[in-house]
C-alpha cells in the first residue's frame, strides 16, 4: 500500500490504442563502440525480425560510443539503406550515457535496447514490449536466471552474474532477478521523469534504473530468455564489476538518507489496486506484521543476549531494564525503517522518545513478571526466569505493535488524500490543455508538451503495409526536441524547472515471491 498523498509527476497506467501510421511505436537502441564487424548482421538481422513479426511501425536507432574504428561509417551506410534505421554519434563512452542520450531524445512510446552481439534470441522481443503497450508494466526486462530460460554461457560468468545479483537482493532489497542482461525496455512517460534521477553513464545504469523504479513502486516486468554467451566479448569483467560495487555502495546510501526525490515516479493515487479501501482490513497490516514479527524475533534474540551477559555482573532486574533499554532504541530503529518505511532523519528523534514511552511499558510488564516470579520462589532457577521473560515479552511485543502502528508511525495519509489527492489528479479528465508529464530544461519557466509529444491517449501507428521505400531517417532534428540536446541529457547538465527536491516518502512493495537467484 502507497502511504504518499502525492499525485505523482506519471500518468495513471493506460493501454496504447492502434491506430494510422505515425510516430514509431518502438525504438531500439543498440549502444556499440568499436563493433565494425558485428553492427551490420545484427541491424539486419534485427530489421528483418521486427518487419516479419512486429505489428506496429518501428525504429532502430545506432548509438556510437565514440568508437575510433570504422563503425561510424557502418552505421551511416544502414541508415541511408534501411528506411526503419538511423544513427546517433556520442564524442564520450559510456553505455549509460548513449542510453540516456537517445532515449531523452525519441519520439516513440516505447524504448528499448540490447547488445550488439545479439545473444538474446529476438524471440523474446514481443513479449518484453507488449507489457508495455497495453500499460501493465512500467519497464521489462529479460531474465537469464529465471527458471525456463535456455542459457549457454561459461561457468565464470554464470557465477559473477548470479553473484551479483544475490548482492543487490542482500545489500539493495531488490527483487527482480537479473540486472545484467542487456534486454531491457521502458515505457518514455517513464524514462522521462527516471533518467534524471540516473548518475551512473556506464555498465551500472541499467541495475540503478531497475533499483530505483522498484523502490518508486513502478512495476517491472520480466521475460525468460534464450541467451547465448558471446565468447569475444570485450567488455572488462574486474573493471566492470568495481564500479558496479561502488554504484551499489552511492545507490544504498542515497536511499537510506532519503536524498532521491522518487515521489516524481508515483502513479496517480488510486492506480495502484493496493490503493482501494478493503473492509475489515487495516491498510498496510499483513506487510506491517510480517516486517514486525522478523524485527521483533531479532529482538528478542538480541536482548536475550544482553540480559544474560548482564546478569552475570547485576541482579535480575537490573539486567532486565538495562537489555530492554539498549534492545528498544535498536527495536524502534529497524520498525520505523523496515517494518513502517519512514525514511531519512526527519522525526527521529520523536520517535525514539515515544519508542521509550513503549519501552517503559514493556519493562512494567516484564519487571512485574519477575516480581511474581520472586515473590513465588525465594531462588527461581536463571531458565524459569528466562521461560518467564519470553511469555511477558510476548505479551509486551503485541502491545508494542497497536501502539507503534497508531501513535508512533501513523498512516497519516487518510487525513489528506481527499483534499489533495483528488483536487490534483482527474483521471478521467483528457484535456489537453492539463500540465504535461515530461521533462523541461533549466531555462524554461513553464512545462510545454514537445511539438512531438503523444498524448497518453493517442493511438498507436500501425506499420505501414506497403513496401515502398520511404524516406530514410536523418539523424535527430534538434528543432523538434528543443527540451533536450544529446550533450545536456549525457552530462546531465539539463535540469528540472518544475519539481522541487522533496524528501522520500515511505512506498509500500508488493509482496512478491522471492525468487532465489539462480
Amino acid at each position: 500500500m502507497r502511504t504518499d498523498s502525492s499525485p505523482g509527476n506519471l500518468p495513471a497506467r493506460e493501454h496504447l490504442p492502434a491506430g494510422s501510421a505515425g510516430t514509431p511505436v518502438l525504438d531500439v537502441v543498440i549502444p556499440v563502440y568499436n563493433e565494425e564487424k558485428d553492427l551490420q548482421p545484427c541491424v539486419v538481422r534485427l530489421h528483418e525480425h521486427l518487419k516479419r513479426t512486429f505489428p506496429y511501425a518501428f525504429r532502430i536507432t545506432v548509438a556510437d560510443n565514440a568508437s575510433t574504428d570504422t563503425t561510424p561509417q557502418v552505421a551511416a551506410r544502414l541508415e541511408s539503406e534501411i528506411p526503419e534505421v538511423r544513427s546517433f554519434r556520442l564524442e564520450q563512452k559510456g553505455r549509460g550515457r548513449a542510453l540516456r542520450t537517445v532515449w531523452s531524445a525519441s519520439d516513440a512510446p516505447i524504448l528499448a535496447y540490447m547488445d550488439v552481439d545479439l545473444s538474446t534470441d529476438l524471440n523474446a522481443l514481443l513479449p518484453l514490449v507488449a507489457p508495455l503497450i497495453s500499460g501493465h508494466s512500467d519497464l521489462a526486462i529479460g531474465s537469464r536466471l529465471a527458471r525456463s530460460s535456455r542459457v549457454v554461457r561459461g561457468a565464470k560468468r554464470e557465477f559473477i552474474s548470479r553473484t551479483y545479483n544475490l548482492i543487490l537482493r542482500g545489500s539493495l532489497q531488490a527483487r527482480f532477478s537479473d540486472a545484467q542482461c542487456g534486454f531491457k525496455a521502458i515505457r518514455r512517460d517513464v524514462a522521462q521523469v527516471l533518467l534524471p534521477l540516473i548518475e551512473d553513464t556506464g555498465w551500472f545504469f541499467d541495475t540503478e534504473m531497475l533499483v530505483l523504479a522498484e523502490r518508486a513502486g513502478l512495476r517491472i516486468h520480466e521475460v525468460p530468455v534464450d541467451w547465448v554467451d558471446d565468447p569475444n566479448s570485450t567488455v572488462h569483467i574486474v573493471k566492470t564489476a568495481t564500479d558496479d560495487l561502488k554504484g551499489v555502495w552511492r545507490v544504498g546510501r542515497a536511499l537510506a538518507t532519503g536524498s532521491l526525490p522518487l515521489d516524481r515516479l508515483a502513479r496517480p493515487f488510486g492506480d495502484d489496486p493496493r490503493d482501494r479501501d478493503l473492509t475489515d482490513v487495516p491498510k498496510g497490516l499483513a506487510r506491517q506484521l510480517v516486517g514486525f514479527c522478523v524485527v521483533g524475533v531479532l529482538s528478542t534474540l538480541f536482548y536475550l543476549l544482553l540480559y544474560s551477559g548482564f546478569r552475570s555482573f547485576s541482579g535480575s532486574q537490573i539486567a532486565n531494564a538495562l537489555a530492554l533499554l539498549v534492545s528498544a532504541v535498536a527495536n524502534t530503529a529497524a520498525n520505523r525503517r523496515l517494518t513502517f518505511g519512514v525514511r531519512g532523519r526527519g522525526s527521529a528523534v520523536r520517535h525514539q522518545a515515544q519508542g521509550l514511552v513503549v519501552f517503559g511499558i514493556g519493562l512494567a510488564l516484564t519487571s512485574g513478571s519477575l516480581a511474581a516470579l520472586n515473590a513465588a520462589t525465594s531462588s527461581p532457577a536463571h531458565s524459569t526466569e528466562l521461560a518467564v521473560l519470553i511469555a511477558a515479552n510476548l505479551a509486551a511485543t503485541v502491545l508494542r505493535f497497536l501502539l507503534f502502528r497508531a501513535w508512533v508511525f501513523p498512516d497519516r495519509r487518510d487525513e489528506t488524500e481527499a483534499s489533495t489527492v483528488v483536487a490534483s489528479h482527474n483521471p478521467s479528465s483528457h484535456n489537453p490543455s492539463s500540465p504535461t508529464y515530461g521533462t523541461t530544461t533549466a531555462h524554461q519557466q513553464h512545462p510545454q508538451q514537445l511539438p512531438h509529444q503523444q498524448h497518453p491517449h493517442t493511438p498507436l501507428p500501425q506499420r505501414p503495409n506497403t513496401t515502398a521505400p520511404q524516406a530514410p531517417y536523418t539523424n535527430y532534428d534538434h528543432s523538434q526536441t528543443n527540451e533536450f540536446r544529446a550533450g545536456e541529457a549525457a552530462d546531465r547538465t539539463w535540469g528540472d524547472a518544475t519539481m522541487q527536491l522533496q524528501a522520500v516518502r515511505p512506498h509500500d512493495h508488493d509482496p512478491r515471491d522471492t525468487r532465489d537467484a539462480r
